[in-house]
């Protein structure tokens, strides 16, 4: 019985070693707890869902008494998940932003609709675009993997105002990509949600075909970032920029983007950094990882380098150039004027740093732009992968050799902001008691002209042959015209408009079956246009346009009711001004000029005395021009009779001295 015992005692002791309770047994709970919910809503979205969810606020210095002065620095998150069946390739999140918002950080993306790096001013919105990760893959490609399903952008920044109790949510949050839409947001007291998803009416017209990655975007400014060949620690690369855009215009091109991940610039060919220096590398990173690293053979180690095209004579460089579509010069024409020159290609030799040094992984730089010297303004969206561009392969066999991995960068023309132009219109008419100038501080005025003129005061109207007189002539022209119209003259006269370029459109005749108008571009710069081209926009009468005389003159598709001029061979430049006869004669203006004629194919329907003969949209080499405050207003005919007598000198003075 005693043995019996102990058997039964060492039997129920091997039991409790093996399967009894976990060292910790007094913490232990039998039930686990819930897991924590997902967010209200994002279960019943068949989409991508959005959330932003403010954290907290702390009072900034300076402490003001002036609530809506008062700055507070705050934090937030924004989180994307895909909860539908279809990949979100290359997302894009705009955030409404209302209470004066600078962001100073956030990770898992960059800002991609020109409000450039951090610090960065939201308080009209904030588009952003993943970084590094750009995809969001599906539940059922990924197993229900949240972090290829989702992101999560956590926010640092300042606001202004509100009470301290107030909760700080933007007005709106949405998808940026197009052919998504994103109807119900719902408002909680600490976050938003809502839920996007495909629109089934939307179809992509700038779209090529359908592959493995993103489908490729058109816009006016089109650039690739194609690989070539890939090596441990480095990869060789091409940029091809493509001026696809009927009113865009480049001249001395200049192109940035940003290294996110340490990478340097060791050589190029086809174009140049403006900066040729490795003192970066040196004191940098790629002086910590890279030992021994000869970086004297460096072209350039800045974060942001800025990029130039050769000029033409080193076309055919065996070292710097020698690249079909290089060294240009930086001049892109419009496809509509040379399609053969509407290209530009280069190469480069890029270093990564680790851990990115192994041959299969890629980064592209990001934060892309592109300026010129007379053009427009261009918003460039972030680098999206696309499937690898096809090169034709070297021997000539007609076989196609492919990238290693391709993303595209697309830049499009923005309407520039007020006195923020780079060219201006003037109006004049038959029928008018003025001319009526181009606006005040146009292209910006600096501060030291504003000591001695009023940057916010209204153009004042000026005698037609005042337009021939650069700014500084044109004072005492104004204030006699005013006194004859008894009209008051400020203090202060309004500042110039400080254009390098102005253009005026003079209407010249009006009668049953057409009319004339008279275009005439004023060059105020030092340095000519070559192969300068200008575009009008007539939304009643561009129909009716019949011919121009002394420009070549086409009638666009797209844009609707455009015009485009360009000059006739023999007359592509549009030269600097000059030097007047003598020292005391005002500088000469370089000119181009020409009488455009219009029929009317329905008079009853075009009024050119209410304004339907003057444009509601001008271009110059690609930058929309700042157009007048106002339209030439009709005179009577009494007082009208000198005035015709005084615009046809002054027509005589336009058209024919100083010919370009």
């Amino acid at each position: 019985m005693k043995l019996m015992c102990l058997a039964f005692l060492f039997l129920s002791l091997r039991n409790q070693i093996c399967y009894g309770a976990p060292d910790d047994y007094d913490d232990y709970d039998e039930e686990e707890e819930p897991k924590e919910k997902n967010p209200p809503g994002q279960d019943k979205c068949n989409g991508i869902f959005l959330m932003y969810t403010f954290t907290e606020r702390n009072k900034e210095l300076p402490h003001v008494k002036n609530v809506t002065a008062q700055a507070w620095s705050f934090k937030s998150k924004a989180t994307l998940v895909n909860t539908g069946l279809e990949e979100l390739k290359g997302w894009k999140m705009f955030i409404r932003f209302q209470h004066r918002e600078v962001l100073v950080s956030a990770t898992n993306a960059i800002l991609v609709d020109g409000a450039g790096d951090f610090p960065a001013k939201v308080e009209k919105g904030a588009t952003l675009s993943g970084y590094p990760n750009t995809d969001l893959k599906t539940s059922v490609d990924t197993a229900g993997d949240l972090t290829k399903m989702s992101t999560e952008i956590e926010f640092t920044g300042t606001m202004f105002g509100l009470n301290e109790k107030a909760i700080p949510l933007p007005k709106s949050i949405r998808l940026a990509n197009d052919g998504w839409k994103c109807p119900m947001l719902t408002t909680y007291r600490t976050f938003l949600t809502t839920c996007c998803h495909k629109d089934p009416k939307y179809k992509s017209l700038n779209q090529s075909a359908k592959g493995k990655y993103t489908p490729r975007q058109y816009g006016d400014v089109n650039l690739m970032y194609d690989v070539l060949k890939s090596y441990e620690g480095s990869y060789e690369a091409q940029v091809t920029i493509d001026n696809d855009g009927t009113l865009s215009r480049l001249d001395n091109w200049n192109l940035t983007w940003e290294w996110m991940r340490g990478e340097f610039i060791h050589s190029m060919r086809g174009a140049y950094t403006r900066r040729i220096e490795y003192s970066d590398c040196i004191f940098g990173l790629p002086g910590q990882y890279l030992k021994g690293f000869d970086f004297s053979q460096v072209m350039n180690c800045k974060k942001r380098p800025v990029i130039s095209d050769l000029p033409l004579e080193k076309a055919n460089d065996t070292e710097i150039g020698h690249i079909p579509n290089c060294c240009k010069n930086g001049s892109l024409v419009s496809p509509v004027m040379d399609e053969n020159n509407a290209r530009a290609v280069f190469q480069l030799r890029v270093y990564k740093l680790p851990p990115d040094t192994p041959k299969t992984v890629l980064y592209p730089p990001q934060r892309w732009n592109i300026t010129s010297l007379v053009s427009a303004h261009y918003h460039c969206s972030a680098p999206v992968r696309v499937d690898p561009s096809a090169f034709p392969e070297a021997t000539g066999t007609g076989a196609k050799t492919y990238a290693v991995a391709s993303w595209q960068v697309v830049c499009n023309m923005t309407k520039p902001k007020k006195k923020r132009a780079k060219c201006c219109v003037s109006f004049t008419a038959y029928y008018s008691n003025g001319a009526v100038p181009c606006s005040t501080c146009a292209c910006g005025c600096d501060d030291s002209q504003t000591d001695k003129c009023n940057p916010s005061s209204g153009a004042m109207l000026l005698p037609p042959d005042a337009l021939l007189l650069p700014a500084e002539n044109r004072t005492a022209k104004i204030k006699a015209y005013a006194k004859l119209k008894k009209k008051p003259v400020p203090r202060a006269m309004p500042c110039p408009d400080n254009c390098v370029v102005s253009i005026n459109w003079h209407v010249s005749s009006d009668h049953k079956a057409g009319w004339t108008a008279r275009m005439t571009l004023f060059n105020w710069g030092e340095t000519q246009f070559k192969d300068w081209y200008a575009a009008v926009e007539l939304k009643k009468a561009a129909s009716g346009y019949d011919d121009v005389y002394s420009f070549n003159g086409t009638k666009l598709v797209s844009p609707k009711n455009t015009i485009f001029f360009q000059g006739l061979k023999g007359l592509e430049y549009l030269i600097e001004i000059k030097n007047g006869s003598s020292d005391s004669k005002p500088k000469v203006p370089g000119k181009q000029q020409s009488v455009i004629s219009f029929t009317k194919k329905k008079p009853e329907a075009i009024n050119i005395r209410k304004g339907d003969g003057f444009p509601s949209k001008v271009f110059f080499n690609g930058a929309e021009c700042a157009l007048p405050d106002s339209l030439p207003s009709a005179a009577t005919l009494l007082s009208s009779m000198p005035l015709l007598f005084f615009s046809a000198i002054a027509f005589l003075l336009i058209t024919y001295p100083f010919h370009s």
